[in-house]
């Protein structure tokens, strides 16, 4: 209830939702933007201590000059729901391999952000990776691309962001499919089935 969609909300530009860390492949988001479109990233920096990883958000905001890219910060959160309610799409462009060349054995485990858009009516656009590709579900609730493919991220966010008609299908389809699978109930009574089908 908390993620649902508004009706008739003025949806517009794209949202990334996470920490600013070199994995989750902002860098690539910021170089796929499509000319005149805005993306929103809400999250925190300084998860990195390390160098070069710790100048990551540096890099972030030197790709993002001349761009309409707004950088939020922390989000509260009770306000994320309104933030996924108003964006036309989420992107996760999560990579297992970094700018910065570093293997990322584990880049996803499951992505809540994504179910979170996905209740929200919000379509999702993300990387085949990890637990992402078990919840975007390609061509129904979003697209999934190729993990660092900026070519292709950016073909699917243009694609979503120009025609308001599939968006809108594809926000309802995630929206019906976190409830089927997603909800607390609906993933307790997949558990205990899996017991019982051991006993």
């Amino acid at each position: 209830r908390r993620f649902s969609p508004e009706r008739d909300a003025d949806r517009h530009g794209v949202l990334f939702v996470g920490r600013l860390t070199p994995h989750k492949g902002i860098d690539r988001l910021i170089r796929a933007l499509p000319a005149g479109a805005a993306l929103r990233i809400a999250g925190s920096g300084g998860h990195d201590l390390r160098p070069p990883e710790r100048d990551y958000p540096d890099l972030l905001r030197r790709l993002a000059r001349d761009r309409e890219v707004a950088f939020l910060g922390p989000v509260p959160d009770p306000a994320l729901p309104g933030l996924y309610r108003r964006a036309a799409v989420l992107a996760l462009p999560s990579v297992d391999r970094t700018c910065y060349d570093r293997h990322v054995p584990v880049s996803e485990l499951l992505g809540l952000t994504a179910l979170e858009a996905m209740s929200s009516g919000t379509p999702v656009i993300a990387s085949r990776i990890g637990g992402l590709a078990e919840v975007v579900v390609d061509g129904q609730t979003g697209f999934l691309v190729e993990p660092g493919d900026v070519a292709a991220l950016q073909d699917r966010l243009a694609l979503v962001l120009s025609d308001r008609a599939l968006a809108a299908r594809l926000g309802a389809n995630a929206r019906d499919l976190v409830v089927q699978r997603f909800t607390w109930r609906a993933c307790a009574q997949r558990c205990l089935a899996a017991y019982r089908s051991l006993g």
